[in-house]
């Protein structure tokens, strides 16, 4: 049986499997229900079908079954060769009524064989204020099927959850009021006013816009687009946490190891950093993010404005000069603000960018929060040190967002968010394998989703104001 930490993953080859989430009951725990969700490659359900609970509790194709509750214990059945192909992952959602999920003990996602009963997995999770979340998912890799621990929670509720995902929620409408008797005489009917004409006008907001950011306008249109649509989605998770007009500094910190030089040559690493300026250009300010590459060694880049988007993506997301990662060429046509790749070498110092990014914030405090997102295809080996940090870091006025690139050997980092002895949890981590096939709204959802919480508590211990 394996014992996986937030965001790990690991291979399933049963024909069958239970997912089954468990709790320990008592006073004033909340009830707890499991469903699941059955998505597509762009991350959402083909119709209402695709959603597996207490009142629907098997899917059309048979491949899930919501196989019912006991005490302490709700249970789903999932077949992964049953699914059609179209379903890419099957979501493992839990919803608490009555309460939060902050007042469930006990609460973890186990993964047995549906055939002999043996516990493949084990996730042991923790929440707060939220009424549901999502505590595993099932996904298609390489031909075969995997299991990632997930633990994002929503403030919003089932329904909140459920909808993001493509679901139909009925809003409980209010009885209409009872229609005005006409006088009986006949004729017009006088008006009271202005008739409403029936041209159609603008529709005002029941929420929060996204922000305009300085310099967008200057942006190819086709990245404006994107840029335009993403600022809407980050607006979606902050909202869901209740923190849409929250502002924060945003930093980026690129891994540029030598087991990176695939995902720079893929143009993988340059989409994370032009997702990523959506999440600064609703967040920040003035909409820049500051930001780091590191291997061997860290160096600061040139800030990062939306307007230089394009021109930044070209000169400063590289991991090599001339031949790769033989760095003892000379550089060809460095151009100015560029950084001599050579100096950042190729292995894997996690611990010195976060010293670095630390005594930045220090020499340069603002007065909201800054929050850290940091990109790394793994390989991590200085655990001691990188934990050293991170936990001095716990008293300073940031968050750190940990984002696994695919590979594996996140040490460390894994074990964050149970790790004991700091005044707030100020690390966040969850590893995907294939970044570029998880939507931008699922992202935003995963790079935002404890950064609400560690502000609420980060204010409590008053490490914010």
């Amino acid at each position: 049986m394996t014992i996986l930490s937030k965001g790990a993953n690991m291979p399933v080859e049963a024909a069958a499997v239970r997912a089954v989430l468990g709790w320990s009951t008592g006073s004033g725990v909340p009830d707890v229900d499991a469903s699941a969700l059955l998505l597509t490659r762009g991350g959402r359900v083909r119709s209402d079908d695709d959603f597996v609970f207490y009142n629907q509790p098997q899917h059309a194709s048979g491949a899930v079954t919501h196989l019912g509750k006991q005490p302490g214990a709700d249970t789903l059945e999932v077949r992964p060769g049953a699914l059609g192909p179209d379903i890419e992952r099957v979501a493992l959602c839990a919803s608490a009524d009555g309460g939060t999920f902050g007042q469930v003990p006990g609460l973890n996602l186990r993964l047995l064989d549906a055939a002999s009963g043996t516990e493949l997995a084990r996730f042991e999770m923790s929440a707060g204020p939220e009424t549901a979340l999502i505590g595993g998912e099932l996904y298609r890799r390489d031909g075969g099927w995997k299991f990632r621990a997930v633990g994002q929670g929503y403030a919003s509720g089932l329904a909140g959850l459920a909808t993001d995902f493509g679901i139909t929620v009925d809003d409980e409408q209010p009885a209409p009021e009872p229609a005005p008797v006409l006088p009986s005489a006949p004729g017009p009917v006088p008006s009271s006013g202005p008739m409403p004409s029936s041209a159609p006008g603008p529709v005002p907001s029941s929420g929060p816009m996204p922000r305009l950011t300085k310099g967008e306008e200057r942006l190819p249109v086709d990245m404006r687009k994107r840029l335009s649509l993403r600022k809407q989605q980050v607006l979606v998770s902050l909202s869901k946490h209740g923190v849409a007009d929250l502002r924060a500094r945003v930093v980026i910190v690129l891994d540029a190891s030598g087991s990176m030089g695939g995902l720079y040559r893929r143009g993988t690493v340059a989409g994370v950093v032009e997702r990523m300026v959506a999440v600064a250009a609703q967040l920040d300010d003035d909409g820049e993010m500051q930001a780091w590459t590191f291997a061997t060694n860290p160096a600061r880049l040139p800030d990062l404005a939306v307007g230089d988007l394009p021109e930044w993506l070209g000169l400063h997301v590289r991991v090599g000069q001339s031949g790769g990662f033989i760095r003892r060429k000379p550089p060809k046509g460095l151009l100015p603000g560029q950084i001599d790749m050579r100096t950042v070498g190729i292995q894997n110092e996690e611990q010195k960018v976060i010293a670095e990014v630390r005594a930045h914030v220090r020499a340069h405090p603002v007065p909201d929060p800054t929050l850290v997102l940091f990109f790394s295809d793994g390989g991590v080996h200085r655990n001691r040190e990188i934990e050293q940090e991170l936990r001095a870091a716990a008293d300073e006025p940031v968050f750190w967002q940990f984002v696994g690139l695919g590979s594996s050997q996140y040490g460390v980092l894994e074990r964050f968010d149970t790790m004991p002895g700091r005044r707030v949890d100020n690390v966040g981590f969850f590893a995907v394998d294939d970044i570029e096939q998880v939507s931008d709204q699922e992202l935003y959802d995963r790079v935002l989703s404890e950064f609400p919480s560690w502000l609420r508590a980060a204010r409590q211990a008053g490490i914010l104001r």
